[in-house]
């Protein structure tokens, strides 16, 4: 197996809103698991429809562990005090494949680059506090396909490795889906592709 995916930590749902005051000024913060670039787009314009009357929508986002895509957007803020920030604390705590938002409401009170800088991070760091923390796992996925006579082979191998099936259909065309570490997949997929009769094809993907 190739080692282009690894095992990372990313969130389960959505999270939010969590206010956050700064001088009569509110932030509110929401975290969104996005795992590409459109997915972040609508979910980020559908916020923008829920606030529409907000000052400012700002948000930061970490996709992709391979070819990673980082993105910050201070919506009109001052350069730096509101993207950075928000982002800062998605990469401070090691998540991928996430987005925080953060909705402000202009209070009146101007709090200058630094207030602007630390309400915003605040308003981040307090939703991603809230959201729930899963490790996503890099597994390799096993397809077998092959014809009845080959079940008694094919299911002493899994047995004998107490490899985990996923899902099987046993007919005269049986198909069987394995679930395998990275680290013994090419193992087994050569030796499964000794059983004669037996069609193999394996793909990398996550649980």
């Amino acid at each position: 197996m190739s080692d282009q995916l690894k095992d990372f930590k990313t969130i389960s749902r959505a999270a939010g809103p969590v206010l956050y005051r700064e001088k009569k000024s509110r932030f509110l913060g929401y975290a969104f698991p996005v795992s590409s670039v459109e997915a972040a787009d609508e979910q980020l314009g559908t916020l923008r429809k829920q606030y529409a009357d907000a000052t400012h929508v700002c948000y930061g986002y970490r996709i992709g562990i391979e070819n990673t895509r980082l993105r910050m957007n201070d919506d009109g803020e001052p350069a730096h005090t509101a993207g950075s920030p928000i982002l800062g604390q998605i990469t401070s705590a090691e998540l991928f494949d996430v987005m925080v938002c953060v909705v402000r409401y202009y209070g009146g009170v101007k709090l200058g680059a630094g207030g602007l800088s630390k309400a915003y991070k605040e308003a981040a760091k307090s939703v991603l506090e809230i959201s729930p923390v899963v490790w996503r796992k890099a597994v390799c996925v096993i397809s077998l396909q092959f014809q009845y006579p080959q079940l008694d082979e094919v299911m002493g191998f899994i047995s004998q490795n107490r490899l985990k099936v996923s899902t099987q259909q046993m007919k005269l065309d049986c198909t069987i889906d394995l679930i395998v570490s990275p680290e013994k997949s090419d193992v087994y997929f050569e030796r499964l592709k000794s059983i004669k009769g037996v069609q193999v094809r394996k793909k990398e993907t996550y649980t």
